[in-house]
This record gives structure tokens, C-alpha cells and sequence, in this order.
């Protein structure tokens, strides 16, 4: 049975790269300008985040039902 993964910290409101509100789904991943941004999926698929997620890339997160971050992928 897999172990769930949960987000911890606080969660930013907005992308850390462009002013969008984080809804239900964000990215904590690297960048094109190098660190790590936790990302909408709008930056993450278009820039400046890779579009990828795995060991050194990133892990996407999708808000659950009773309000915690869920990791869902990488």
C-alpha cells in the first residue's frame, strides 16, 4: 500500500511566479532560473517551470477534500 504524502508548511496563496491564486492543484518544482517555486499549473507547464516532476524536478499537489495537500505525482 503506497504511503500518502501531505504538505506541511503553509501554503502559499498565490504562485511564487506570477500573481495567480493557488486553488486546488500547485507544483513545488524547479524553475528555469534555477531554485525551486511553488508553482500553479499555468507556470508549471509554461514557464518558468519545467513541466516536469520526479526525483530532482518536482512534486505536484492537489487539495483534498478536508483541506490538506495531498502530493499526487513525483
Amino acid at each position: 500500500m503506497p504511503i500518502k504524502v501531505f504538505w506541511v508548511s503553509p501554503v502559499p496563496e498565490k504562485c511564487d511566479t506570477c500573481p495567480n491564486k493557488i486553488d486546488k492543484v500547485f507544483f513545488d518544482a524547479k524553475t528555469t532560473y534555477g531554485p525551486w517555486a511553488c508553482m500553479c499549473p499555468t507556470c508549471q507547464v509554461l514557464g518558468p517551470g519545467l513541466n516536469k516532476v520526479g526525483t530532482g524536478y518536482g512534486q505536484k499537489y492537489e487539495k483534498q477534500r478536508d483541506g490538506r495537500w495531498k502530493k499526487t505525482e513525483g
